[in-house]
């Protein structure tokens, strides 16, 4: 069985150079939340992939996976 994959958040912070780590600093997120977004057993807020697109300084879109 595949596996779903909702977001792209794990591979962009590794194309990043960028640790989950990292990220929970910035957003002020504990490292489990970000632990869950990068596995997809939660996902964040559309306004939270926002900011997080801010910071990695990519397009919204290219932190979730294409539908077709």
């Amino acid at each position: 069985m595949a596996v779903l994959q909702l977001n792209r958040i794990k591979t962009v912070l590794a194309e990043k150079g960028k640790s989950n780590l990292w990220l929970a600093e910035k957003l002020d997120k504990s490292a489990t939340t970000i632990s869950r977004w990068c596995t997809n057993d939660n996902q964040p807020s559309v306004e939270m992939l926002y900011q997080i697109s801010k910071l990695l300084d990519i397009d919204i879109r290219e932190l979730l996976n294409k539908t077709k």
